[in-house]
């Protein structure tokens, strides 16, 4: 067995890191130019709940696989050129036929599925929905074959194209925003970005096979294959997590369908904002500390494992409490900046920046579950969390339909970030089971340090931006400075009370992620 040096290692891990930044500064350009193309219609919505549709089946069959148990499957087989031929080309074989049956199946029922997704819609936009269904389910074929030749890929360590699969997906629906849409009249530009979507796809495929030159592949049907038997053993749990969750997706859709043609696509926007602070975090805690965990639960260290996953929530709780309310306060000169051009109005950043806010409550608890489900994983305990999942949808659901019809859209952005209170406070009542007590833990200490050195951050740069306002211009350079100034004041504010209360893992954290951002 070959041990991969230390150089190799940080030479993958600065690939990989650099293909993650490519894909979420163009998943930011992506969006701001949907947002200028065609603001927060109704056939903007209309997409959005459409593309829902395969990136559910993507999810289910395939976003979880990945990591789960077809890398480990595959890297098991690396050295043995042929039998990892064989491998890949079964499940290739198999992925195919399972998503294909997925795809005539939507294409054949799409008018139905509209209705469950968004049957709030007019009857216009329930006719769009289902032709945009129709144009971009296919897409999910495409991007299922990448999956599974990423994997391989990941496997080989060939990560130089692997790693920017998704920023070419971006590419692809930049460009039917931007480019395709010239030509459509304007009652058919939104199918430009259904376009856009298979050639984003198509991409992704493209992309991956300078890496497979060399690589024998072709699709094989076995269904008996062991390996087939062992992937969906690994996968099996995790799928039924998944699937609970796009249950609550597919409930969120067709009740903020109902709420007005518009809400869908502000509550895109404002979650696009949510998912920055929330990935950069939970993938630099996931680097650092939680590939650790299965290691020291295998050898039952348990203290050892008790300690890093502490650590870990304590690092996510110094960095994620200033983004919340740093992100709080500068909401709508931030959605301003991003979003408010050509279709995007004030009035579209006004409803974006109040849902921005209200998901912000919940973005705390959001951003400290992925540490304390992974620590169920580690102990090889799948089930648990997946129970936790269904009665969070649950809260979900009984939150929102209280309140919808009396407070719209905002009411399913509060019952989201209730749902994801309710699935910490769960989760973290099952770890001090399973961990025993919190005491010496720190977290009650850093919660209220890092709080009070948010809270102080915040203020000032709510003041920065009070006194900023009303001398800046109008124009592109206002807001930037809008924006840009207030969060130097904050940064530098944060940084002067981690010094003062002494809040060693804000240090901490903050190498952690000047490791990530450096690729390191």
């Amino acid at each position: 067995m070959i041990v991969p040096s230390r150089r190799g290692i940080a030479r993958a891990a600065s690939i990989i890191s650099l293909g993650n930044i490519a894909s979420r500064v163009l998943g930011l350009v992506r969006e701001t130019a949907f947002a200028n193309a065609f603001g927060a219609s109704g056939a903007f919505s209309a997409f959005t709940a459409a593309a829902q549709i395969p990136m559910m089946i993507h999810d289910m069959l395939i976003g979880g696989l990945l990591s789960s148990a077809l890398v480990p499957v595959f890297s098991e087989h690396a050295e043995d050129r042929e039998a990892i031929w064989r491998i890949v080309s079964i499940v290739l074989g198999t992925i195919v036929v399972l998503v294909s049956l997925a795809v005539l199946l939507v294409e054949l029922t799409a008018p139905a599925l509209t209705v469950l997704l968004v049957g709030g819609f007019s009857p216009e936009l329930q006719a769009l929905t289902t032709q945009l269904i129709r144009l971009v389910t296919p897409a999910v074929l495409l991007l299922s074959v990448a999956g599974v030749l990423t994997g391989l890929l990941y496997a080989l360590k060939r990560f130089t194209f692997a790693a920017f699969g998704a920023a070419v997906y971006n590419i692809g629906m930049i460009v039917g925003a931007v480019w395709l849409t010239r030509f459509f009249d304007e009652p058919h530009r939104i199918y430009a970005l259904a376009l856009g979507m298979l050639l984003g796809s198509a991409g992704q495929v493209l992309l991956l096979l300078p890496d497979l030159r060399d690589q024998r592949i072709r699709l094989a049907f076995d269904w008996r294959h062991p390996v087939l038997r062992r992937i969906g053993k690994l996968y099996l749990p995790i799928a039924l997590g998944l699937v609970i969750s796009q249950i609550g997706i597919f409930i969120d859709r067709n009740l903020a369908s109902g709420t007005g043609e518009q809400s869908i696509s502000w509550m895109r926007y404002a979650t696009t904002l949510i998912q920055f602070p929330l990935g950069l975090i939970a993938a630099a805690v996931s680097l650092a500390v939680l590939p650790n965990l299965s290691e020291l639960a295998s050898r039952r260290q348990f203290e050892a494992y008790r300690q890093t996953l502490f650590t870990g929530l304590r690092l996510v709780l110094v960095l994620i409490l200033p983004a919340t309310l740093g992100l709080f306060v500068l909401a709508h000169p931030i959605v301003a900046l991003l979003f408010q051009r050509g279709e995007f109005t004030a009035y579209d950043t006004a409803w974006t920046a109040r849902a921005l806010r209200l998901y912000l409550l919940g973005l705390p608890f959001a951003a400290i579950d992925q540490p304390l489900v992974f620590g169920f994983y580690a102990r090889q305990n799948t089930t648990l969390p997946a129970i936790v999942g269904a009665i969070a949808v649950g809260i979900y659901t009984l939150v929102a339909l209280s309140f919808v019809n009396t407070f719209g859209m905002m009411a399913l952005v509060a019952a989201n970030s209730i749902q994801w209170m309710g699935h910490a406070f769960i989760m973290l009542w099952l770890t001090r089971r399973h961990v025993g007590t919190f005491h010496e833990s720190g977290l009650l200490t850093t919660t209220l340090k890092a709080g009070l050195a948010a809270l102080i951050m915040a203020v000032g740069v709510a003041g920065a931006l009070a006194g900023l306002t009303p001398m800046l211009p109008a124009t592109l350079v206002g807001r930037v400075l809008a924006v840009v100034v207030p969060a130097l004041v904050g940064v530098g504010l944060y940084a002067l009370m981690v010094w003062l209360l002494r809040l060693d893992e804000a240090r901490a954290a903050a190498r952690l992620v000047w490791k990530k951002v450096r690729g390191r």
